[in-house]
């Protein structure tokens, strides 16, 4: 038999372990988001539901994509007691990701747009984070790794990790949690699930989970101005680059990013900013309760899901995420002064999407406005 004793754990995978633990026990305090229904008086056949993703501890989508990517690193041994962490976000994500550097008594460093909103910049500040911020939105991928290799650190890297890093197949991911919230639903399966695509983690989840759990569901992606994930879905050209930044916080990017998997997308839906914007205060109003532009973005391309559904005559549901609160967002998409200056006036557009979900009729500006792909697109 034997009868050696197992020798001591070495203090640096003592500490890994004792993090993992700690993640794991915030997780196990948190409870699951809510899937809100809303009433759609133009669309009979149709159940719309927003997945609430502003109530986790760190108000978005991004709680779940942080958790993970600091999962991903500590089991791959690239985090140990006292790294600098740091990441390349336009705010969400950092917030979410300065909220486990702080459980983990970790260094934070958010590389970020100056554009980047002085509410969101708070926000990392108040969790423990520091804001470095460039003038060049194309460039906080490479100020990352720069500043991570001076630090001694490690970049996070949402961009190219995102879709590795979730667990698509199970561990509590929005796709399973979205499905075990409809079981008892009108229709329980959906036909659509529409996201937009930051990373591009959370559509590669999405897709990858309905494809393991064989569901008939199609998952769209709406991607903004500024963006070239519409133009890469549709080329599959993987150099296509652009000079300035999305607009619409949290979604888009200027580059094909390694976390983007168009082919376990169905659909895209490019959104012209001002729709975005248009749809955030309507459904905003709607609600009762503030929403980001990036949700905005996902109303409208939720819109033309639903309008392809009317074409050929189905009914059943359709989820979108409501990915964060608008009460980061008071001194620019709330700003009636800001949207001016930046020639995001929508008054116009804000009625257009009213007459849409009154009356289940897209209007011919609307319809005239956005670009199609996919399933969705003109036969």
């Amino acid at each position: 038999m034997n009868t050696r004793r197992r020798s001591a754990v070495a203090p640096d995978r003592a500490w890994v372990l004792a993090a993992v633990r700690r993640i794991e026990a915030d997780f196990q305090r948190s409870s699951d988001t809510h899937l809100i229904p809303m009433q759609l008086p133009g669309w009979p056949g149709v159940d719309l539901y927003f997945k609430d993703e502003s109530s986790h501890p760190t108000g978005s989508l991004k709680h779940r994509l942080a958790r993970s990517l600091f999962l991903y690193a500590l089991c791959n041994g690239w985090l140990q007691e006292g790294t600098s962490v740091v990441e390349a976000s336009s705010g969400s994500t950092a917030i979410s990701e300065a909220y486990f550097a702080r459980l983990l008594s970790l260094p934070f460093v958010a590389v970020m747009p100056a554009s980047t909103s002085t509410e969101k910049i708070a926000a990392i500040e108040f969790q423990g984070g520091r804001c470095h911020l460039v003038d060049d939105p194309t460039a906080i991928g490479s100020e990352s790794r720069r500043l991570a290799d001076e630090l001694g650190g490690h970049f996070l890297d949402q961009f190219t990790y995102a879709e590795r890093a979730t667990d698509w197949r199970a561990n509590n991911n929005i796709a399973e949690s979205i499905f075990q919230q409809m079981r008892l639903e009108r229709h329980a399966v959906p036909e659509w699930i529409v996201s937009g695509a930051g990373t591009g983690g959370t559509v590669a989840t999405l897709g990858r989970y309905v494809r393991y759990c064989a569901r008939s569901t199609l998952v769209c992606a709406a991607d903004p101005e500024n963006s070239v994930f519409f133009d890469h879905y549709h080329t599959r050209q993987p150099e296509l680059r652009l000079h300035v930044g999305s607009r619409i916080e949290g979604i888009g990017r200027p580059r094909v990013e390694a976390s983007f998997l168009p082919q376990v997308i169905d659909a895209m839906v490019a959104v012209p900013d001002v729709w975005s914007v248009a749809a955030m205060h309507e459904l905003t109003a709607r609600l009762g309760r503030s929403v980001g532009a990036s949700t905005g973005s996902n109303l409208i391309a939720t819109l033309a899901c639903m309008a392809r559904m009317r074409e050929s005559g189905l009914q059943g549901s359709v989820v979108t995420l409501l990915c964060d609160s608008g009460d980061r967002y008071r001194h620019t998409y709330y700003s009636e002064s800001w949207l001016q200056q930046s020639g995001l006036g929508c008054q116009r557009e804000r009625a257009a999407v009213a007459v849409a979900l009154d009356s289940g009729v897209i209007p011919g500006e609307l319809s005239a406005a956005w670009r199609l792909a996919g399933e969705l697109a003109p036969e």
